[in-house]
Parts: structure tokens; sequence; C-alpha cells
């Protein structure tokens, strides 16, 4: 919405429209003649402008701002032959000795320390022509020289033992260090689920023998008057019914019964003669006592239940892993409590026999042809380039196999194949070393070949 103009505002517009005109060249006869009325003029027309109900904070605002346009600067005439305008003098306040520090003596120190700075920098900043390494790298003791990298470990290699069946530790008997022989117990697992089972074949082997004694002792006497009184009773009943089918054929003859009651006392007597004969074969078969198949139908029943039962202490042994070999124990991985599988490569206990100690040695595939094995090797420990270890070749594993151990040198490659050779070496009277720390492995080589031409 458009602000309403009022009449003071009018009368300040016109005012500063008339300041503004005489600014211009061709009113400089004006500027001459009103330069000494500006602040008359223009406070008469901010109080006719404060008449008309202006603000006091605006109507001085205008005054400040007409004051400024009637006291301005002269214009220049176009008239070249005019005088020129009367500079006016610049207001300059006197000059103290912070001045002085701020513009002069603080630039002068600054580029002094910068200096310094620069000087300090390049003066202790440590320059080496030729460093020396951190370590003195081995030195071969032979003129033509084949090298390798070697790591140490057991005569009887490292020996890592596993567990045959998952289950969970319940005792360790060995630590780290200890010399063990030859199947001494090592660890063992849960075994109540086994000693369980264990328990029920063999008490099938004890049925199975009281099998074999009740055959063995048969026929039970006290079975045989039994038997012998159902014998008796048939032989009665055959008797009786002899009797009965004699005075039925007397009436049959006479005409007094049927030829149907005839025959069913036949059936009757041959039926008690049956059960007479079955009851007599019964009485023998008593007195003749077990079968002797019978007997050894038991006897192998005996052997099959031992045979579980020795299946299941082998098992129940099984659970208790032995070492196999006598050595010292370097390395245990397994604790009470914790449950073991059966996957490959997971070593529990490491063993091995330290007395003497092998170095294997890889040799790379570019070098075989100027390995020989009745020449002198020396190693040397890292860490300890001042003690040698002189080497006695053992064997050599005829199988070039990938290189798994690396030395960290820039110029090795991943991908080469290298041949084991084992030396061994005698520890005493030296410093101790360490089954699987490496060592450097010089062996005195033939000379390369020289190229023909």
């Amino acid at each position: 919405m458009p602000r309403r103009r009022t009449f003071a505002s009018a009368i300040l517009a016109c005012a500063h429209s008339m300041l503004t005109a005489l600014r211009h060249p061709a009113c400089a006869g004006q500027q001459r003649r009103l330069s000494g009325h500006g602040q008359p003029l223009a406070a008469s027309m901010v109080e006719r402008a404060a008449g008309q109900g202006m603000p006091e904070w605006t109507r001085w605002r205008y005054v400040l701002y007409i004051r400024s346009m009637a006291s301005g600067p002269t214009v220049t005439s176009a008239d070249p032959t005019a005088a020129p305008p009367m500079p006016r003098p610049r207001m300059e306040r006197r000059r103290t000795f912070a001045d002085f520090l701020t513009q002069y003596l603080l630039p002068l120190v600054a580029m002094a320390m910068l200096g310094f700075a620069l000087w300090y920098v390049a003066k202790t900043r440590p320059v080496t022509r030729n460093p020396p390494p951190p370590i003195m790298p081995a030195r071969s003791p032979y003129a033509d020289t084949l090298a390798a990298a070697g790591i140490v470990e057991a005569q009887t290699e490292n020996i890592s033992v596993g567990s045959a069946t998952p289950g969970v530790v319940v005792q360790v008997f060995v630590k780290v260090g200890d010399e063990v022989k030859a199947g001494q117990p090592l660890f063992r697992l849960d075994d109540r689920q086994l000693q369980g089972e264990l328990a029920v074949k063999r008490a099938m082997v004890s049925q199975a023998k009281s099998e074999l004694i009740r055959l063995e002792a048969e026929p039970r006497k006290e079975k045989i008057p039994v038997i012998v009184a159902q014998v008796n009773e048939a032989r009665a009943a055959v008797i009786r019914e002899t009797d009965v089918l004699k005075r039925t054929e007397d009436m049959f003859a006479r005409k007094v019964t049927t030829e149907q009651e005839l025959i069913a006392r036949r059936e009757a007597l041959a039926g008690a003669q049956a059960e007479l004969d079955k009851s007599q074969a019964d009485l023998d078969l008593l007195k003749a006592g077990s079968w002797q198949y019978d007997r050894d139908v038991a006897r192998e029943a005996i052997s099959k239940a031992e045979a579980d039962v020795a299946k299941a202490e082998i098992e129940l042994d099984r659970l208790v892993v032995r070492a196999l070999v006598a050595g010292e124990v370097l390395q245990v991985k397994v604790r009470p409590g914790e449950y073991v599988g059966t996957p490959p490569n997971q070593p529990l206990i490491i063993l091995g026999n330290i007395e003497t100690l092998h170095v294997r040695v890889d040799i790379d595939e570019y070098d075989i042809p100027r390995f020989r094995s009745d020449v002198p090797a020396t190693a040397v420990p890292r860490g300890n380039l001042q003690v040698r270890y002189p080497l006695k070749f053992v064997r050599v594993e005829p199988f070039v196999i990938p290189k798994k151990s690396l030395t960290g040198d820039n110029t090795e490659r991943v991908d080469t194949r290298v041949l084991q050779v084992i030396y061994e070496f005698d520890p005493a009277g030296l410093p101790l070393l360490f089954v699987g720390q490496q060592v450097e492995v010089f062996i005195e080589a033939m000379a390369p070949p020289v190229p023909a031409g």
C-alpha cells in the first residue's frame, strides 16, 4: 500500500531538489550567493516542516541532510578563467610512538625472526651422505656362495598333535617345556557317555556267558519228573481210549451203537497215542541235554559281546590323547573346558625332539644347479650376526614345492618354487636357537659357468 505523502515531506523534497540543482556547474553564481545562507535556509524549511507535525527524529535527520547539502563543496565553473576554489586543509593528528612501532619497528622484527628461523632450520637439518644400515647384513665366509633362507625345526620335525574324536577337554596333563615319553597322556576328553555304553556291553557279556553255562548244565534234574508224569498221563489216556474202543466195537457188533460212534472212538485212541509219543520224545530230548550247536552259538555270542566291550574300551582310550614319540612340549593350544573338533591342520599340542635341531633350507629353483650336498654350510641367526652355526647335511626332499616362507625382500617372487634341504647342528656351547626361528644360510657353491665366446 503506497505511503501517504504529507505537506511536511513535500516541503523537504522541494528543498532537496533546490539544493541539488544548485550543485550543477550552471548555477555557480547562485551557489556563491546562497553559500552564506545555506544553514538559515535549511533551518527555516525544517521549522516549517516541524509545524506540520513531523516527528522529532525525522526532523533532525532532514536537518543534517539539508545542512550537508547546503554546505557542500562548490562545483567548479565551466569558465576556464575563473579562479580555482581554495582547497580545504586535511585534518591530521600528531604521530605517536605507538605509530612508529606499528609502522616500522614491528615489520623489521618480523623479518629478522623469519630470517633466523630459515637459518636455524638449514643449520640443524642432518645431512648424511652415506648412511650406515641399521643392522649390518650377514656376510658369507665363502668366495662363491649360495644364499638361502632357513627355519629352525625339531629333529623329529614339528609334530602337531590333534584329537581323533570331537569332545570337551576335561583335563590337560602337560605344559610348555615338559619332557614327555612315548605313550604319555597329554590331555583327556569327556568320557561319560562311553563309560555308560561300556557298562552296558559288559553286562551283555555276562548274559551271554550265563546262557552258555545254562546250556552246558542241561538236563535239569527237576524237569525230568515233570516230563515223566506227562508221559504216564499220556499212556493212561491211551489205555483208557483202547478200552473204550473195545466196548464200542462189541456194541457195534450187536448193532447197539452206530458206525459214527465207532469211528470217533478210533480217532480218540489215535490222538491219545500221538500225545503219548510226544511226551516220550520230550522226555528223551530232556535226558539228552543241550544241543552241541546251541552251545557253539552261545560261545559265539560271548565272543561278540566281548568284542563290543573291547571296542568300547578302545573308543574310551582314544579320548585320552597320548604322545607317540618322546620329545619336548613346544606349544599348548588347548585348555580345560574347550571344545575340540576334528578339522585338518588344527594342532592342539606341538611336540618335538630338540636335542639336535634341524634347519629346513629353501633353495630357489634357479640356484638348484649350483647346489652341492658335500660342501660346508653355515647358518647365521637374524639379530646375532657374530655367531655362526656350522651345519651338517642330512637329506634332500626331492620334491620342489611352491615357496611359502617369505623373507620380505622386495626382489622376492611369490610364484617361485624351492627345493627343501635339511641340515642339522648341535646347539651345545652356542647361543640358544628356538624352533621356528629364521636364519640366513650360506652354502659354498660352484662358480657360475663362464659363457663360451
